[in-house]
């Protein structure tokens, strides 16, 4: 029997893989304590220091959210060393405040009426479980749709607005809008059902006091 057969017929000794590969195991568990402490490094210490950075810095652009028209451009840009809401969103993913710019900028484009960016913008948030922000956005996802004569995109993002925070402030708000979306789009069905539940489940809200209007409208075009 030849060298090679003899190694060959030789049987494996029990644990013999552990023990020929231990310094390769060895490194690989180092591997894996390593990339876990990066990891929580990463959550806990990096992403928390970006996250008071940015808040810290996105205060003056918040000054301008609200003002007149002429100063959104300060609020986007930034002003005297501060950065501005893009900047921000930009250069400090994965925060809070970043996140946050996000719906800003979507506010202040559409009240610019640059509907396609208010659209990418209003993309990027990512819901917080905030029931007033969370709603908020997709309300004004469906409003840049909507401008955008994109209905069928519009009535999605008012229908999810409507159901993501049932409240007697913004879900008829957006129950409303999605109705009309509905009736631009020839769906009075559709339409009759938004403007009813304003009715039947938010019967306090502003919407609710000339909405039989609305009913009787899209009720005759039902077939």
């Amino acid at each position: 029997m030849s060298t090679t057969e003899k190694e060959v017929n030789q049987p494996v000794r029990k644990g013999s893989f552990l023990e020929e590969n231990s310094k390769s195991l060895l490194f690989i568990a180092g591997a894996i304590v390593v990339l876990i402490g990066i990891y929580f490094w990463y959550q806990n210490v990096y992403l928390k220091n970006r996250a008071e950075e940015a808040s810290a810095k996105m205060y003056k652009a918040e000054q301008y959210i609200g003002a007149a028209d002429s100063l959104a451009n300060k609020a986007i840009n930034g002003e005297g060393g501060y950065p501005g809401l893009e900047k921000i969103a930009d250069e400090y993913a994965n925060t809070k405040s970043a996140n946050l710019a996000n719906l800003y900028l979507g506010g202040i484009y559409l009240r610019k009426g640059e509907y396609k960016k208010a659209t990418e913008v209003l993309g990027k948030y990512a819901e917080t479980g905030s029931p007033v922000a969370d709603p908020l956005a997709l309300g004004l996802l469906g409003d840049a749709y909507s401008e955008l004569k994109d209905f069928k995109q519009a009535a999605t993002y008012y229908k999810k607005a409507a159901d993501k925070a049932s409240n007697k402030f913004t879900s008829p708000m957006f129950l409303k809008k999605l109705g009309l979306v509905y009736e631009n789009l020839k769906d009075f069905k559709g339409a009759e059902e938004a403007y009813t539940k304003i009715k039947t489940q938010y019967p306090e809200s502003q919407e609710a006091t000339m909405i039989d209007e609305y009913i009787a409208r899209a009720s005759v075009q039902v077939k």
